[in-house]
């Protein structure tokens, strides 16, 4: 699992994503093991994104589901969920205080 975590990260790290975290959500109650957030550029930026992560991650990866818009896309690779949003998404949806709850067992605090 690490390995992918690493590939996943790189790719977007070598792609220029800005604000990387990863959020280890084994034990928790969620639905995927490993929730991943970066930042994008731009709109253009986060759909390019996602082509570089189809492009290298492709054929180890299933892509489960893809939600795209120019300023967030989700990826469900089964248990990781990946988001890539511009600054102005990242902010505004503030999924760091979500996961960091989640992670954290403080679930109760962030709804």
């Amino acid at each position: 699992m690490q390995d992918r975590i690493e590939k996943i990260t790189s790719v977007l790290d070598k792609n220029k994503a800005e604000c990387i975290e990863v959020f280890d959500l084994k034990e928790k109650n969620y639905f995927v093991d490993y929730a991943i957030i970066a930042s994008s550029l731009g709109q253009k930026h986060t759909v390019a994104l996602l082509d570089h992560l189809k492009k290298d991650l492709k054929p180890e990866e299933n892509f489960n589901f893809v939600d795209e818009s120019g300023d967030w896309v989700v990826i469900d690779l089964g248990d990781i969920l990946i988001h890539i949003m511009t600054p102005e998404y990242r902010v505004k949806y503030d999924m760091e205080s979500f996961l960091s709850g989640l992670r954290d067992g403080k679930e109760g605090d962030t709804l």
